[in-house]
Protein backbone atom coordinates (compact mmCIF):
# COMPACT_ATOMS: atom_id res chain seq x y z
CA UNK A 1 0.00 0.00 0.00
CA UNK A 2 1.23 3.49 -0.85
CA UNK A 3 0.81 6.17 1.81
CA UNK A 4 1.25 9.83 0.92
CA UNK A 5 3.41 11.51 3.57
CA UNK A 6 2.37 15.01 4.62
CA UNK A 7 4.91 16.83 6.78
CA UNK A 8 2.71 19.55 8.27
CA UNK A 9 5.18 19.85 11.15
CA UNK A 10 8.97 19.82 10.77
CA UNK A 11 11.31 18.74 13.58
CA UNK A 12 14.50 20.79 13.82
CA UNK A 13 17.86 19.84 15.27
CA UNK A 14 18.36 23.49 16.28
CA UNK A 15 16.21 26.22 14.71
CA UNK A 16 14.43 26.77 11.41
CA UNK A 17 11.01 26.68 9.77
CA UNK A 18 8.85 24.28 11.78
CA UNK A 19 6.33 23.49 9.09
CA UNK A 20 2.92 24.35 7.66
CA UNK A 21 1.00 24.30 10.94
CA UNK A 22 3.53 26.40 12.84
CA UNK A 23 4.19 29.07 10.20
CA UNK A 24 1.97 28.66 7.10
CA UNK A 25 3.14 31.92 5.49
CA UNK A 26 6.83 31.05 6.01
CA UNK A 27 7.44 34.60 7.15
CA UNK A 28 7.79 34.34 10.91
CA UNK A 29 4.21 35.42 11.67
CA UNK A 30 3.38 31.99 13.17
CA UNK A 31 -0.33 32.00 12.29
CA UNK A 32 -0.86 28.57 13.84
CA UNK A 33 -4.65 28.89 13.70
CA UNK A 34 -4.43 29.36 9.92
CA UNK A 35 -1.86 26.57 9.68
CA UNK A 36 -4.18 24.10 11.37
CA UNK A 37 -7.04 24.97 9.02
CA UNK A 38 -4.79 24.77 5.96
CA UNK A 39 -3.31 21.43 7.02
CA UNK A 40 -6.73 19.96 7.74
CA UNK A 41 -8.12 21.13 4.37
CA UNK A 42 -5.17 19.52 2.58
CA UNK A 43 -5.73 16.27 4.47
CA UNK A 44 -9.46 16.39 3.67
CA UNK A 45 -8.77 16.93 -0.04
CA UNK A 46 -6.39 13.95 -0.14
CA UNK A 47 -8.83 11.78 1.78
CA UNK A 48 -11.60 12.71 -0.68
CA UNK A 49 -9.31 11.42 -3.45
CA UNK A 50 -8.98 8.11 -1.60
CA UNK A 51 -5.29 8.66 -0.80
CA UNK A 52 -4.05 7.29 2.57
CA UNK A 53 -2.02 9.92 4.42
CA UNK A 54 0.89 9.54 6.81
CA UNK A 55 2.37 12.19 9.08
CA UNK A 56 4.95 12.66 11.81
CA UNK A 57 3.48 13.48 15.21
CA UNK A 58 5.65 16.30 16.48
CA UNK A 59 3.61 17.59 19.40
CA UNK A 60 0.85 16.19 21.60
CA UNK A 61 -1.88 18.77 20.86
CA UNK A 62 -2.20 19.19 17.08
CA UNK A 63 -3.04 15.49 16.43
CA UNK A 64 -6.43 16.09 18.07
CA UNK A 65 -7.29 18.35 15.13
CA UNK A 66 -6.13 16.06 12.31
CA UNK A 67 -5.84 12.47 13.59
CA UNK A 68 -9.14 11.37 12.01
CA UNK A 69 -7.53 11.96 8.60
CA UNK A 70 -4.26 10.10 9.23
CA UNK A 71 -3.69 6.46 8.25
CA UNK A 72 -0.13 6.05 9.55
CA UNK A 73 2.06 8.06 11.89
CA UNK A 74 5.72 8.37 12.81
CA UNK A 75 7.55 9.44 15.93
CA UNK A 76 10.86 11.02 14.96
CA UNK A 77 14.39 10.21 16.09
CA UNK A 78 14.49 13.21 18.41
CA UNK A 79 11.22 12.34 20.18
CA UNK A 80 11.25 8.54 20.28
CA UNK A 81 12.57 8.68 23.86
CA UNK A 82 9.90 11.21 24.90
CA UNK A 83 7.39 9.82 27.38
CA UNK A 84 4.76 12.27 26.09
CA UNK A 85 5.05 10.93 22.55
CA UNK A 86 4.97 7.33 23.69
CA UNK A 87 1.78 8.10 25.60
CA UNK A 88 0.32 9.83 22.55
CA UNK A 89 1.18 6.85 20.34
CA UNK A 90 -0.56 4.50 22.78
CA UNK A 91 -3.90 6.20 22.13
CA UNK A 92 -4.07 6.91 18.40
CA UNK A 93 -6.18 4.69 16.16
CA UNK A 94 -3.58 4.14 13.43
CA UNK A 95 -0.20 2.35 13.13
CA UNK A 96 2.84 4.17 14.51
CA UNK A 97 6.49 3.81 13.55
CA UNK A 98 9.27 4.79 15.97
CA UNK A 99 12.54 5.91 14.42
CA UNK A 100 15.83 4.79 15.91
CA UNK A 101 17.70 7.45 17.88
CA UNK A 102 19.86 10.05 16.15
CA UNK A 103 22.90 8.04 17.26
CA UNK A 104 21.54 4.99 15.43
CA UNK A 105 20.41 3.16 18.57
CA UNK A 106 17.52 0.76 17.95
CA UNK A 107 16.97 0.01 21.63
CA UNK A 108 15.21 3.33 22.27
CA UNK A 109 12.75 2.62 19.45
CA UNK A 110 12.07 -0.89 20.76
CA UNK A 111 11.49 0.52 24.25
CA UNK A 112 9.11 3.08 22.73
CA UNK A 113 7.17 0.31 20.96
CA UNK A 114 6.85 -1.60 24.21
CA UNK A 115 5.67 1.51 26.06
CA UNK A 116 3.14 2.56 23.40
CA UNK A 117 1.64 -0.92 23.22
CA UNK A 118 0.59 -0.67 26.86
CA UNK A 119 -2.23 1.40 28.45
CA UNK A 120 -1.45 4.87 29.81
CA UNK A 121 -3.19 7.65 31.72
CA UNK A 122 -1.97 11.22 31.29
CA UNK A 123 -3.00 14.85 31.00
CA UNK A 124 -4.14 15.82 27.52
CA UNK A 125 -6.70 17.85 25.61
CA UNK A 126 -10.12 17.01 24.23
CA UNK A 127 -11.21 17.60 20.63
CA UNK A 128 -12.56 20.93 21.89
CA UNK A 129 -9.14 21.91 23.23
CA UNK A 130 -10.03 21.52 26.92
CA UNK A 131 -7.62 20.02 29.46
CA UNK A 132 -8.59 16.46 30.34
CA UNK A 133 -7.45 13.15 31.79
CA UNK A 134 -6.71 10.81 28.89
CA UNK A 135 -6.75 7.03 29.32
CA UNK A 136 -5.54 4.80 26.50
CA UNK A 137 -5.71 1.07 25.80
CA UNK A 138 -2.31 0.77 24.16
CA UNK A 139 -1.49 0.56 20.46
CA UNK A 140 -0.49 -2.88 19.16
CA UNK A 141 0.15 -1.60 15.62
CA UNK A 142 3.67 -0.31 16.24
CA UNK A 143 6.96 -0.87 14.44
CA UNK A 144 10.56 0.34 14.20
CA UNK A 145 11.91 2.65 11.50
CA UNK A 146 15.61 2.24 10.66
CA UNK A 147 16.80 5.68 9.53
CA UNK A 148 20.54 5.52 10.22
CA UNK A 149 22.31 7.93 12.54
CA UNK A 150 25.57 9.55 13.52
CA UNK A 151 27.11 6.07 13.68
CA UNK A 152 26.28 5.52 9.99
CA UNK A 153 23.59 3.83 7.86
CA UNK A 154 21.69 0.82 9.23
CA UNK A 155 19.69 -0.49 6.27
CA UNK A 156 21.95 -3.41 5.34
CA UNK A 157 20.94 -7.00 6.03
CA UNK A 158 23.05 -7.38 9.17
CA UNK A 159 21.40 -4.33 10.76
CA UNK A 160 17.91 -5.50 9.82
CA UNK A 161 18.56 -8.93 11.35
CA UNK A 162 20.03 -7.41 14.50
CA UNK A 163 17.06 -5.05 14.85
CA UNK A 164 14.64 -7.95 14.39
CA UNK A 165 16.48 -9.89 17.08
CA UNK A 166 16.22 -6.94 19.48
CA UNK A 167 12.52 -6.42 18.73
CA UNK A 168 11.81 -10.13 19.27
CA UNK A 169 12.80 -9.76 22.92
CA UNK A 170 9.80 -7.46 23.46
CA UNK A 171 7.34 -8.40 20.71
CA UNK A 172 6.62 -11.73 18.96
CA UNK A 173 6.55 -10.44 15.38
CA UNK A 174 9.25 -7.93 14.34
CA UNK A 175 8.09 -5.22 11.94
CA UNK A 176 10.70 -2.95 10.40
CA UNK A 177 10.41 -0.02 8.01
CA UNK A 178 13.56 1.26 6.31
CA UNK A 179 13.93 5.00 5.78
CA UNK A 180 15.84 5.49 2.53
CA UNK A 181 16.72 9.06 3.47
CA UNK A 182 18.26 10.81 6.50
CA UNK A 183 21.20 8.90 8.01
CA UNK A 184 20.77 5.98 5.64
CA UNK A 185 21.35 8.21 2.62
CA UNK A 186 24.02 10.15 4.51
CA UNK A 187 21.79 13.17 3.89
CA UNK A 188 22.33 12.94 0.13
CA UNK A 189 18.98 12.41 -1.58
CA UNK A 190 20.70 10.91 -4.63
CA UNK A 191 21.67 7.93 -2.44
CA UNK A 192 18.05 6.97 -1.80
CA UNK A 193 17.81 4.67 -4.87
CA UNK A 194 21.00 2.89 -3.70
CA UNK A 195 19.49 2.29 -0.28
CA UNK A 196 16.29 0.97 -1.84
CA UNK A 197 18.22 -1.34 -4.16
CA UNK A 198 19.85 -2.98 -1.14
CA UNK A 199 16.49 -3.31 0.61
CA UNK A 200 14.97 -4.84 -2.54
CA UNK A 201 17.73 -7.46 -2.68
CA UNK A 202 16.85 -8.42 0.91
CA UNK A 203 13.16 -8.66 0.06
CA UNK A 204 13.79 -10.74 -3.05
CA UNK A 205 15.86 -13.12 -0.92
CA UNK A 206 12.89 -13.66 1.39
CA UNK A 207 13.43 -11.14 4.22
CA UNK A 208 10.02 -10.88 5.90
CA UNK A 209 10.82 -8.60 8.82
CA UNK A 210 10.91 -5.60 6.47
CA UNK A 211 7.32 -4.42 6.17
CA UNK A 212 7.76 -0.98 4.63
CA UNK A 213 10.08 1.66 3.21
CA UNK A 214 10.10 5.44 3.40
CA UNK A 215 11.16 7.62 0.46
CA UNK A 216 11.55 11.41 0.54
CA UNK A 217 10.00 12.42 -2.76
CA UNK A 218 8.71 15.58 -4.44
CA UNK A 219 7.76 16.78 -7.91
CA UNK A 220 11.28 17.94 -8.71
CA UNK A 221 14.73 16.90 -7.54
CA UNK A 222 16.65 18.54 -4.68
CA UNK A 223 15.61 21.40 -2.42
CA UNK A 224 15.18 25.13 -2.99
CA UNK A 225 12.79 27.84 -1.81
CA UNK A 226 10.66 27.72 -4.96
CA UNK A 227 7.38 25.98 -5.91
CA UNK A 228 7.41 22.25 -6.80
CA UNK A 229 10.59 21.69 -4.78
CA UNK A 230 11.08 20.69 -1.17
CA UNK A 231 11.94 23.67 1.03
CA UNK A 232 13.30 21.43 3.80
CA UNK A 233 15.03 18.10 3.11
CA UNK A 234 16.20 17.39 -0.43
CA UNK A 235 14.03 14.84 -2.29
CA UNK A 236 14.18 12.62 -5.35
CA UNK A 237 11.94 13.69 -8.23
CA UNK A 238 8.71 12.03 -9.37
CA UNK A 239 10.30 10.05 -12.20
CA UNK A 240 12.91 8.58 -9.84
CA UNK A 241 10.17 7.77 -7.34
CA UNK A 242 8.23 5.80 -9.96
CA UNK A 243 11.33 3.77 -10.87
CA UNK A 244 12.01 3.07 -7.18
CA UNK A 245 8.44 1.92 -6.59
CA UNK A 246 8.55 -0.35 -9.65
CA UNK A 247 11.76 -1.91 -8.32
CA UNK A 248 10.15 -2.36 -4.91
CA UNK A 249 7.07 -3.95 -6.47
CA UNK A 250 9.21 -6.52 -8.29
CA UNK A 251 11.14 -7.36 -5.11
CA UNK A 252 7.97 -7.87 -3.08
CA UNK A 253 6.57 -10.14 -5.82
CA UNK A 254 9.76 -12.24 -5.67
CA UNK A 255 9.53 -12.48 -1.88
CA UNK A 256 6.08 -14.05 -2.19
CA UNK A 257 7.63 -16.95 -4.11
CA UNK A 258 10.22 -17.69 -1.40
CA UNK A 259 9.03 -20.40 1.03
CA UNK A 260 8.71 -19.29 4.66
CA UNK A 261 11.47 -20.89 6.71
Amino acid sequence: MLTFSIRSEKPRTTVGWKGLINDPEIDGTFQINKGLRTARKLLCDLTDLGVPVGSELLDTISPQYISDLISWGAIGARTTESQLHRELASGVSFPIGFKNGTDGSVTVAVDAMHSASNPHAFMGVTEQGLASIVKTRGNQDVHVILRGGTSGPNYASEYVKEAAKTISKKRPFPSIMVDCSHGNSQKNHNNQPKVLADVCSQLAAGERNITGVMIESNINDGRQDVPSLSITDACVDFETTVRMLDELNEAVAKRRTVPVA
